[in-house]
C-alpha cells in the first residue's frame, strides 16, 4: 500500500462482536482505513447505521426481504449495491478491498471466505470454522492465488506474533493457552450434574451461548488446536495446550533451542484486530495496559483428558483424516444445541461428539476435501448421525 493511501476493507459480519470492534478500529484512524463493504444478517437498525457511517459502496444482508427494507431505510445514503444471501455475500467478499475481515459465525463464513482468498486479498481470520471445517482446502487455496492469512482469534494471533521474524525450521513447539472454563476446579461428578446456566457462567469472558459451552468442556480449544494445525502447516504432535485461568499469557511458541517466547496482554480483542489490519506495523491503540505487579501470578496446568475429552477428540481428529475435523464440529454443534435445550446432560456433548467420530472413522471411503461439495457432504453426515445418535442413546430420558 503506498504511503498517504487508506486501506481499503471490506467486514463480513459486521454487526457482530468482532465486527463492530472492526469498524471501531477504523474509525479511529480514519486517515488510515476506507470502509469499501459491509455484510450483516438481520440487524438492519445496526447495519443501517454503520451504512451512513462509513459509507460503503456494497453492502450485502441475510435475504432479499432484509435488502429491500435496508434499501427503504437508507433512502438516497443507500450504496451502489445492496445483496443478500450467498450470492450477496460473495459479491461483497470480492468488492473492491485490500483487506476482508471474515467474522461471520459459523460455516456460513466459508464460501465468502474462499472467494476472498481467490480474489487474492488478504483475510483477518475471525472465523474459526473456515479452517475447523475445510483447513486443508483451504490451505491450498491460499497457495495458489496469493494473499496474506492473518489470524484474529487471540490465541492465534498471538502466535503470529511470537513467530514474526523467526525461522520456521527453528520452532519446536506451539502452545495454545486456556482458562479451563468455569468447571476448572470440578470433579468428575460434579461436572456430570452441571445446568445450562453453569455451563454458561464463564470466569473471565462474556460470550455467546454456543462458544461458552465449547469453553467449558473445552471443545473450543479442541478447535483451536484444528485451527492452529493448518494455519501455521504445524504437525498436530507439535501443538500443546495448557490451561491458564488468568488468561494473560494469550499463546506461546517454543523453540529448538528450548526458548520460549509468549504474547501477553490485557483480554481485548481491540489488539489483535489492529494488528491483523495494519501488519506488519502496529496501531497506536487507546488501551489498558498491562501492570504485571497488579496481576501478581501466571498459573499454568495440564489439562485433564478425563474430565473433559473433547480436547483429546480434537487431536483424533486431526489424526484421522481431512474431513474428520468438519465431522467432529458439525456433530459438536448438535450435542451443544441439545444441551442448551436441557435434552441431554453436560457429559452427553462428548459422548455424542465421540461417538460420530468413531462412526466416521469406521467408514470406508474418500474422505479427503476437494472442494466445497465434500465440506457439505461431511457436515450434513454428521449432523443427521448426531440426531440419530442422540435419540437412541435415551440421554435425555
Amino acid at each position: 500500500m503506498a504511503s498517504g493511501t487508506r486501506r481499503r476493507l471490506v467486514v463480513l459480519g459486521s454487526t457482530g462482536s468482532v465486527g463492530e470492534q472492526t469498524l471501531a478500529v477504523a474509525a479511529e484512524f480514519p486517515d488510515r482505513f476506507q470502509v469499501t463493504g459491509l455484510a450483516a444478517g438481520r440487524n438492519l437498525t445496526k447495519l443501517a447505521e454503520q451504512v451512513r457511517r462509513f459509507r460503503p459502496d456494497a453492502v450485502s444482508t441475510a435475504d432479499a426481504a432484509g435488502a429491500e427494507e435496508l434499501r427503504a431505510r437508507l433512502g438516497a445514503d443507500a450504496p451502489a449495491f445492496i445483496g443478500s444471501g450467498a450470492e450477496g455475500l460473495e459479491r461483497v467478499a470480492v468488492h473492491d478491498a485490500d483487506f476482508v475481515m471474515a467474522a461471520l459465525v459459523g460455516a456460513l463464513g466459508l464460501q465468502p471466505t474462499l472467494a476472498a482468498i481467490r480474489a487474492g486479498r488478504d483475510i483477518g481470520l475471525a472465523n474459526k470454522e473456515v479452517m475447523v471445517t475445510a483447513g486443508a482446502l483451504v490451505r491450498r487455496e491460499v497457495a495458489a492465488h496469493g494473499g496474506g492469512l492473518l489470524p484474529v482469534d487471540s490465541e492465534h494471533s498471538a502466535i503470529f506474533q511470537c513467530l514474526a521474524g523467526q525461522q520456521r525450521d527453528d520452532v519446536s513447539r506451539l502452545i495454545l493457552t486456556a482458562s479451563g472454563g468455569p468447571f476448572r476446579t470440578w470433579d468428575a461428578a460434579r461436572i456430570a450434574q452441571a445446568t445450562v446456566k453453569q455451563a454458561l457462567n464463564h470466569p473471565n469472558w462474556d460470550m455467546g451461548s454456543k462458544i461458552s459451552i465449547d469453553s467449558a468442556t473445552l471443545m473450543n480449544k479442541g478447535l483451536e488446536v484444528v485451527e492452529a494445525r493448518w494455519l501455521f502447516d504445524m504437525p498436530p504432535k507439535r501443538i500443546d495446550v495448557v490451561v491458564h485461568p488468568q488468561s494473560i499469557v494469550h499463546s506461546l511458541v517454543e523453540f529448538t533451542d528450548g526458548s520460549v517466547l509468549a504474547q501477553l496482554g490485557l483480554p481485548d480483542m481491540r489488539g489483535p484486530i489492529a494488528f491483523a489490519l495494519e501488519y506488519p506495523r502496529r496501531l497506536p491503540l487507546d488501551v489498558p495496559r498491562l501492570d504485571l505487579t497488579a496481576v501478581g501470578r501466571l498459573d499454568f496446568e495440564t489439562p485433564d483428558t478425563k474430565r473433559f475429552p473433547c480436547l483429546e477428540l480434537a487431536f483424533a481428529a486431526l489424526a484421522a483424516d481431512e474431513a474428520a475435523p468438519a465431522v467432529l464440529n458439525a456433530a459438536n454443534e448438535v450435542a451443544v444445541a441439545a444441551f442448551l435445550a436441557s435434552e441431554i446432560p453436560f457429559p452427553g456433548i462428548a459422548a455424542a461428539n465421540a461417538a460420530v467420530l468413531d462412526a466416521h472413522v469406521s467408514s470406508t471411503g474418500d474422505r479427503s476435501l476437494r472442494d466445497l461439495d465434500d465440506v457439505a457432504e461431511a457436515d450434513g453426515w454428521a449432523r443427521a448421525q448426531a440426531q440419530e445418535w442422540l435419540a437412541a442413546s435415551g440421554l435425555g430420558a
